[in-house]
């Protein structure tokens, strides 16, 4: 094969815990007798609340047919490659298995705001319920030198305050806040999806929300912008570059010697954005992939019956923008390649585009 997929999950495979039917269906197109796969295959998700192997599991459950973590890429799998981090304390917020996850990923020193709740406990006082009985601060050896903002946490007021004092203090939370802590100490990024789609009619807040939440504190604190060192996840180009590696390294393990020069992304438009920061030390091979297609289904957060969003010109001023704050719009890359109902669509697409007969 000449050519590659990038799945997307949510709203493509499933929604929320449920299969979306297609699914199966179009699987069954992509693997022969034994199992193995006819294309190289990687599944790109924004979700960062698990390790690989478990999303793995979960998705050679759902698909019935057998997946391996390298063909699985999280929105926190880039973080590999910033290595100048990996031996520093980090503070990690989101949900699931913090420490397994960035310990996995080669952190060496990860806290978790739970613990820096438990050794700061007067910091969190928004729940009266919480605030400590007697006022004694715990002891804190930990002196976070950056941020890892893994995905949406479960109570928002502690994250939110834990972080803002670890930025505003640099990495010293409880003492007074200073304002020459600037630019802060770095902060690294997963996932800036501002909503996802699950079992509910109508789409639920993801990581790019609690984002927006941050960003807006620290502004309306400091007068000053909030700087991310990096942000990874769909739709940054380095999450791209980090998937076409796991492509490339999926034909090489097949011994497949045609070069891949097309990717299909399925699920949402393949947008790009800005080079990474300097924190990026990237030991993959350029792009070399001719093109990347989307082909967007309507099984998720896009429905064609909803309004199309309008091309951004003079007429239309007021188009909304969902992306990060960090990317421009352009009309250019949000723009689908190709639309389809649903993922077994697409495979046939794909099949019939490339001439490919399995």
């Amino acid at each position: 094969p000449s050519f590659g997929f990038l799945f997307d999950i949510d709203g493509v495979l499933v929604r929320g815990r449920t299969p979306i039917p297609a699914a199966r269906t179009a699987f069954r197109k992509l693997v022969n007798s034994q199992g193995q796969f006819l294309v190289p295959v990687v599944f790109v998700t924004n979700a960062g609340n698990c390790l690989r192997q478990k999303k793995a599991d979960q998705l050679s459950h759902l698909l019935g047919v057998p997946i391996s973590q390298d063909q699985v890429m999280m929105s926190h799998s880039p973080l590999r490659m910033f290595k100048r981090y990996h031996k520093k304390c980090v503070l990690v917020s989101g949900q699931g298995p913090l420490l397994d996850i960035a310990q996995d990923l080669g952190f060496c020193q990860p806290i978790t705001i739970d613990t820096l709740r438990e050794k700061r406990p007067l910091l969190d006082a928004v729940d009266h319920e919480r605030r400590p009985n007697v006022l004694v601060s715990g002891d804190f050896c930990f002196k976070p030198l950056s941020v890892v903002l893994f995905g949406e946490p479960v109570r928002w007021e502690t994250s939110l305050q834990l972080i803002i004092d670890v930025l505003l203090t640099s990495g010293y939370p409880g003492n007074p806040y200073g304002q020459e802590n600037y630019p802060h100490i770095p902060v690294l990024a997963c996932n800036m999806d501002l909503m996802w789609v699950a079992e509910a009619q109508s789409p639920r807040f993801g990581h790019g929300t609690f984002m927006v939440c941050l960003e807006n504190i620290y502004k309306k604190i400091t007068g000053k912008d909030l700087k991310y060192e990096a942000l990874m996840g769909k739709p940054s180009r380095l999450t791209y570059q980090y998937a076409e590696h796991l492509i490339r390294a999926q034909a090489l393990q097949r011994s497949w010697e045609q070069p891949i020069q097309t990717l299909y992304a399925v699920g949402g438009p393949a947008l790009l954005s800005p080079e990474p920061g300097p924190g990026w030390e990237n030991p993959l091979a350029p792009a070399a992939a001719a093109r990347c297609r989307s082909v967007l289904v309507c099984t998720g957060v896009y429905s064609p019956h909803s309004q199309v969003p309008p091309a951004a010109s003079d007429s239309v001023p007021e188009a909304v923008f969902h992306g990060h704050r960090d990317f421009s719009f352009d009309p250019a890359l949000v723009e689908p390649d190709h639309i389809v109902p649903d993922v077994d669509a697409a495979v046939d697409l794909v099949f019939q585009l490339e001439n490919f007969t399995p």
